[in-house]
């Protein structure tokens, strides 16, 4: 089984791994019994699936939670079952190379008008007057 992303990206069961804890917070008496947080762990180098620029983009997005040896770690831990769980962890993943999947919008790079110029000048000029008002005369040295 797998899930497409869109943009010829499918991600495979298997390059997905699958760790289950316990979980603090609320849960009763089950939360010292059921291991209902899920840790999932996505290889990002050795995915098939993702481009070379969507691996390093999806590396950027991770962040801290992307290991030296690129594997993203996402922690679930919201909901009190496992299933629930699971399924946020890997929602979460499919929002994230979904990002990654898509590249960013190049750069235009831009210029002042004549008349933003302008501006800028004729304000640098009164900031000048404003402080030469400020100035103190001194008298010259006998």
């Amino acid at each position: 089984m797998g899930w497409k992303i869109g943009a010829g990206i499918v991600i495979q069961e298997n390059e997905l791994t699958f760790e289950f804890v316990r979980a603090s917070g609320p849960g009763g008496q089950n939360v010292n019994k059921v291991a209902t947080a899920v840790k999932l762990y996505f290889d990002i180098g050795r995915s098939p699936s993702l481009s070379p620029a969507v691996k390093l983009r999806l590396c950027q997005l991770g962040g801290r939670r992307v290991s030296n040896e690129g594997v993203l770690a996402i922690d679930a831990r919201r909901f009190r079952t496992q299933e629930a769980n699971r399924r946020d962890a890997l929602e979460r993943l499919l929002a994230l190379v979904r990002q990654a999947a898509v590249p960013p919008r190049p750069r235009r790079p831009t210029r002042p008008s004549a008349a933003a110029r302008a501006r800028r000048l004729e304000e640098k000029k009164r900031r000048g007057a404003v402080k030469q008002g400020r100035r103190r005369e001194t008298s010259p040295p006998d």
